[in-house]
């Protein structure tokens, strides 16, 4: 029978390092907190670089025993894992929004997406094929094969904190790799609960690794894994600044990298659009977890000839959002993570304001519910000169932008460095085709709000970096390729 956890089974503040929880070397601690209260959830380890490197060791120990199981042992192994998540989605659900702010409803859903992938993956780990090359000279065989690529790294962001890594861990076990891992300082908890779990399942004593460790010791925590020839990989989800900072940092040692960076996503409306259907997307793209992910829209260009009405409908949907604690079961929107991201949410509509944007929903805070909140905003007359348009704002706020014709919507669609996401609505059969080619971006949602699916491969261009994560491409990155080469057959 599969074990089922009270949520407060699920907290544990240390690290967990070769099948043991540990304080850190030093017996340092920092305090996770719950965004909507401010109120301290627990004290949890504050790694050093002595603590990273025990997870390399007990990772490195454990590689030749987990890489040369079957794959389908190691299949039943992820299956099991799969099934633990899902039999404490109530409890996990409840810790993610405990730690992270997002609604109860939810926090369920991205326990449901992230086991996803551990079902997805698990299914993959029977399906490393190779291949046999054709003959080029008689006597010689050649064959490709693959392996895992040895130990990995996983440094994951703060906004889906069980999805996120899950996505990361979950194809590195699959292919035979063990893992060192360390959650955001925001949300260390559910990742935490999900290696318990991972436990539970039975992955074997230093196959999984996670350490915790504060903003102030982060840096020097993870350099350790930069540096250390052992370490093999290095995925990483967050900002565009982190992942150029593991790029040249890894780059003594030439680790293969997975980078999922920042995005500034636009979301464009055709005057040919089903309207209803576009407010419907992008109230789901753009104001799920507040606005808290990195494929939501932050640019929404909208055709002259619906930009009147589009805005008025949307204005209307906005206001009626429910801004709430996640213990509200009617809370549709929940606090931001920290008073940085609230500070930046309202830099960003003030700047707006001060350039000619005006607001048709929300554009303030919600100090009544407290510091962390702040209303779901709609502002029109958004131009390229307001610092929302260049940078990502992170938070419930969509701004519209007037367009005259496509082609001016696809060069301001496309006129940015990065190159996450991207989503438009149209019913021309035509247009689909040549907008599709024409957007700049590893993702297109096509009259679509919701993109993600463990089936398909999530990932960026340009300085929302590079590799990709979930479907049959996402088991790629942990893997590289052997040439065996066998002559004298003759």
């Amino acid at each position: 029978m599969t074990r089922q956890f009270e949520l407060k089974e699920l907290i544990r503040p240390d690290n967990f390092i070769d099948g043991q929880w540990r304080a850190a070397a030093d017996g340092a601690r920092f305090a996770v907190t719950d965004p909507a209260t401010g109120t301290i959830i627990t004290q949890v380890a504050d790694s050093g670089p002595a603590d990273a490197r025990a997870a390399t060791d007990a990772a490195a120990r454990a590689l030749p025993a987990w890489r040369d199981l079957l794959p389908k042992e190691r299949a039943t192994i992820l299956h099991k894992w799969n099934a633990l998540i899902l039999a404490n989605q109530d409890a996990l659900g409840a810790l993610i929004s405990l730690e992270q702010g997002k609604p109860l409803a939810e926090g369920r859903g991205e326990v449901a997406y992230g086991a996803s992938y551990v079902a997805w993956f698990a299914d993959e780990a029977t399906r490393i094929y190779g291949d046999i090359i054709p003959q080029q000279q008689h006597g010689k065989r050649m064959t490709a094969v693959k392996e895992p690529i040895g130990i990995v790294a996983a440094i994951t962001p703060w906004n889906f904190p069980l999805a996120m890594i899950a996505r990361k861990i979950a194809p590195a076990l699959a292919a035979g790799c063990t893992v060192v891992a360390k959650p955001a300082e925001d949300t260390p908890l559910t990742a935490s609960a999900l290696v318990l779990l991972a436990h539970e399942a039975g992955v074997p004593a230093g196959v999984l690794n996670l350490i915790t460790a504060s903003r102030d010791h982060a840096v020097a925590t993870v350099a350790d894994w930069l540096e250390d020839s052992r370490v093999r990989k290095i995925t990483f989800t967050g900002s565009t600044p982190v992942g150029k900072y593991l790029a040249r940092e890894s780059a003594g040692t030439l680790k293969k990298l997975s980078l999922e960076l920042g995005g500034n996503a636009p979301f464009i409306v055709f005057d040919d659009a089903d309207l209803d259907a576009a407010v419907t997307g992008l109230l789901a793209s753009k104001f799920r977890n507040g606005g808290q992910t990195c494929v939501c829209p932050n640019r929404v260009y909208v055709q002259a000839g619906v930009y009147d009405k589009f805005a008025d409908m949307l204005s209307r949907r906005v206001s009626e959002l429910k801004v709430a604690p996640a213990t509200d079961p009617d809370a549709q929107i929940g606090p931001m993570i920290n008073i940085r991201a609230i500070d930046k949410i309202a830099r960003h509509v003030d700047d707006a304001l001060a350039h000619g944007a005006r607001v048709l929903a929300g554009g303030r805070r919600l100090p009544e519910l407290g510091p962390h909140y702040y209303a779901p905003t709609v502002l029109a007359d958004a131009t390229h000169e307001m610092l929302l348009c260049g940078e990502e704002t992170f938070g419930p706020v969509a701004a519209l932008f007037r367009f005259d014709d496509e082609a001016e919507a696809i060069e301001a669609a496309n006129n940015t460095p990065f190159g996450l996401a991207s989503y438009f609505y149209s019913q021309d059969v035509r247009r689909i085709d040549r907008v599709s080619r024409a957007l700049q971006a590893g993702i297109v949602g096509i009259n679509e709000g919701a993109l993600a699916s463990e089936a398909a491969p999530f990932g960026g261009v340009k300085e929302s970096g590079y590799g990709r994560e979930g479907s049959k491409y996402g088991l790629d990155d942990y893997l590289s390729i052997k040439y065996l080469c066998q002559g004298n057959l003759a």
